[in-house]
């Protein structure tokens, strides 16, 4: 039997409702497949403990999780504390320390929803995008001067590296080796306004693309790339990208498939020397906290991408055909226009896979 330690960070606002249903997932699956076992240890790291303790982890925070298999995360953020507090205090130290260098977010509409672009199908979205998630343009290397008078400036410097350039983009022509539709990588740019870093990016493309010689690969600046996600996403594959890119394309890519409430995230380590962290792309929602009314799909999804990491690709199958079924009988939240509740979504899901894999 294989057994994983996961730590369980819920946080802030709906993201204590949503891990909720999420363990409540990854129990199910523990239960009806004897081959895997989980341990959980909870820590309320949250904006809550920030404003008990002036900080968003102990001091021993990193310390105390690098020996778990899984991180966890529902999400951070909370009225009265600034958004690059929580931040920088919990979610990207985990992300560094960590060397989650990898962002996996899936951009692919499940059946049961549909996309806000006409006539596009599940067979046209289903890509999957990675995004560099240690350095680029969120580099914490810059400052402030001057600060209140005539003269106040503020510099924030991206930093590129060799080795962080290369390690994502293998990363990516790997994957659309192995499982892509296409075999093509799309590499998301911005070399004709960004004159160092991009061309430095879109070099590194060229040469690593070389080391695959059954995958093809182009440069798109990311204004036109962004365009692209909406007017032909079917051409999709692969798309890599940097932090700051990937984010903004992610986050559209999310809208395109029926909204944040249903969008998953993977911070990966793929070394698995650290523990990776999973977490839903929606942030902590605090105005809905609690009212039995969030969306726990992407959380829910996010057990299926940890199952996979861990090396349990059918049990990560399954919770995703799962979804979809109950999405097509329309047991759904709110937001995607109907009125289950967060608990009766993840009950439902729990009966499902029940009746699938018992």
């Amino acid at each position: 039997m294989d057994h994983f330690s996961l730590a369980l960070i819920p946080g802030d606002g709906i993201g204590v409702d949503v891990v909720r249903e999420g363990k409540k997932v990854l129990d199910t699956i523990c239960n009806i497949h004897g081959g895997i076992s989980l341990s959980y240890t909870e820590f309320d790291w949250s904006c809550e403990y920030y404003a008990k303790h002036g900080s968003m982890m102990p001091d021993d925070g990193l310390e105390r999780l690098k020996d778990f298999d899984s991180i966890f995360l529902g999400a951070v953020g909370y009225p009265g504390v600034p958004d690059h507090v929580s931040l920088w205090g919990l979610l990207l130290p985990i992300r560094r320390q960590f060397q989650q260098y990898i962002n996996l977010r899936p951009v692919k509409l499940l059946k049961g929803i549909q996309s806000p672009l006409v006539g596009k199908t599940s067979e046209d979205l289903d890509f999957i995008v990675i995004r560099e998630n240690n350095e680029g343009e969120y580099s914490n290397i810059g400052g402030r001067m001057y600060e209140g008078t005539d003269m106040d400036m503020a510099i924030q410097n991206s930093v590129f590296t060799r080795k962080g350039v290369e390690r994502v983009l293998r990363y990516a022509f790997d994957l659309a080796q192995k499982n892509g539709k296409r075999r093509h990588v799309t590499a998301a740019t911005k070399s004709n306004g960004i004159n160092h870093t991009m061309p430095f990016w879109d070099e590194y493309v060229q040469k690593i693309n070389q080391e695959y010689s059954n995958v093809t690969s182009n440069t798109v600046h990311i204004d036109a790339l962004a365009a692209f996600f909406v007017s032909k996403p079917e051409t999709m594959d692969v798309v890599v990208a940097s932090n700051l890119f990937g984010d903004i394309l992610t986050d559209l890519g999310a809208a395109i498939v029926g909204g944040l409430g249903i969008a998953p995230s993977a911070n990966i380590n793929p070394e698995k020397e650290f523990p990776s962290m999973f977490e839903p792309v929606h942030g902590s929602a605090p105005d809905i906290a609690g009212k039995g009314i969030a969306n726990p799909l992407a959380s829910i999804w996010c057990t299926s991408m940890m199952l996979d990491h861990l090396g349990h690709p059918e049990s990560a199958k399954a919770i995703i055909e799962t979804m979809e079924e109950v999405l097509q009988e329309n047991v759904v939240t709110p937001d995607l226009g109907g009125q289950a509740t967060t608990e009766q979504v993840g009950d439902f899901i729990c009966e499902k896979l029940k009746t699938k894999l018992g």
